[in-house]
């Protein structure tokens, strides 16, 4: 099972990213509550593990991933149960690529989608609407 928020596909050179948006306290500790958002329908801000610096063979791939030809993939759920008790699914946003990063440990990106974010997930995905 997944158990973390990336998961590396070495032989697709594929990294895809499975974002919660709403990290409850239940659920999450303080040092996992990223920040995760759309800034708009092409832009998306997220940030990596806690673990991974800039300089860091994981940090280099995602910066250089259209050098390298690697994909980065975003999917993304509201929260990680749903109000009935179950385990909510992940949407694909689809693709993106590298726009800008800062800091380290964790890294904060900005990646632009290939396809702009659908209607329907703008507010669930807005820094507005996530906790």
């Amino acid at each position: 099972p997944l158990t973390s928020g990336v998961w590396y596909i070495e032989n697709e050179k594929t990294d895809i990213f499975f974002v919660t948006l709403n990290k409850s306290e239940k659920h999450y500790a303080p040092e996992v509550k990223y920040e995760d958002y759309s800034i708009n329908d092409k832009l998306f801000h997220w940030q990596s593990q806690n673990k991974t610096d800039i300089n860091s063979p994981t940090g280099q791939r995602y910066i250089n991933h259209k050098k390298t030809n690697n994909n980065i993939l975003l999917c993304v759920r509201n929260y990680r149960v749903n109000e009935y008790g179950n385990t909510e699914n992940y949407s694909i946003l689809g693709y993106c690529d590298y726009v800008s990063h800062e800091g380290s440990r964790p890294i904060s990106f900005v990646w632009k989608m290939h396809n702009k974010i659908p209607a329907k997930f703008i507010e669930k995905t807005s820094k507005l609407m996530v906790n």
